[in-house]
């Protein structure tokens, strides 16, 4: 057992007392301007640092950072779920059901191909969410959702 994993009964007590800390990403993309044009532009990422080779950015308020490493980019595998051919290897944020929508308006609007076209899941269910999956320009899989109750997130 991890000595730094809280039991199920330490995670719910602490939850109300730790603050949510940014996480961290790398992932690979085939070209950085494009990505800068993505995250940055279409996204509105904030940039960080960057290199000839990397961008970081303000992924909503976490940290991602965008290395280039054309022959790892992709979506390769998928799982079903709902009824969908989710990708197995992705990323992405839980948003505000309003913030969730704009988002959706903002990606339809731009022209994006949905690998999963905005909806809601597992509805009427425990979990019940909303979901879009998108690519960046290079290939990787990003999934974007709402929870009208974020009690529901982890619940079974």
């Amino acid at each position: 057992m991890n000595a730094l994993a809280p039991t199920k009964t330490a995670a719910t007590q602490e939850k109300s007392t730790r603050a949510i800390r940014p996480f961290h990403l790398a992932f690979p993309v085939r070209d950085i301007a494009e990505a800068r044009r993505f995250y940055g532009g279409l996204l509105g990422c904030a940039e960080g640092r960057s290199a000839e080779h990397w961008v970081d950015f303000d992924f909503f308020g976490h940290q991602v950072v965008a290395h280039l490493a054309p022959e790892e980019c992709g979506t390769r595998a998928f799982s079903a779920v709902d009824d969908h051919q989710v990708p197995a290897k992705h990323f992405g944020v839980i948003l505000t059901i309003p913030d969730w929508n704009a988002l959706a308006e903002k990606l339809k609007a731009a022209g994006i191909t949905f690998v999963i076209e905005p909806y809601v899941r597992f509805e009427g269910e425990v979990g019940e969410q909303h979901t879009m999956f998108f690519l960046d320009p290079s290939g990787n899989a990003l999934e974007f959702k709402a929870f009208a109750n974020d009690d529901m997130i982890f619940a079974k």
